[in-house]
């Protein structure tokens, strides 16, 4: 059965391709935010990582703890070849939906 993305999931597949294997929680939040300009808490992002992990669309890790003193490690994510391929799928379905549309005022 192929995993249904929300579209917080969707966001957070694209945003872990755009940051490639520098992508934790926050950053995730941060370049959806960016790319958005709406707000993603980061709760609900980590609650997505954490679905996107166990459907097996991507992999999580734990850094080593950062440099400075008391410094915490991140859990880091990564696509998986799945993710890869549920990301490419979206594409072509919303490719395949667009086509024809034409929109009042166009």
């Amino acid at each position: 059965m192929r995993y249904r993305l929300s579209r917080l999931d969707l966001l957070a597949l694209l945003a872990l391709a755009r940051l490639g294997n520098e992508a934790y929680g926050v950053a995730v939040c941060e370049d959806i935010d960016a790319v958005t300009g709406r707000e993603a808490s980061v709760a609900a992002v980590y609650a997505s990582l954490d679905r996107l992990e166990r459907a097996g669309l991507v992999r999580g890790w734990q850094s080593e703890p950062r440099p400075e003193r008391g410094g915490r490690t991140r859990r880091h994510f990564v696509l998986t070849a799945a993710g890869r391929a549920a990301l490419l799928d979206e594409r072509t379905l919303a490719a395949k939906m667009w086509r024809g549309v034409t929109l009042p005022g166009n």
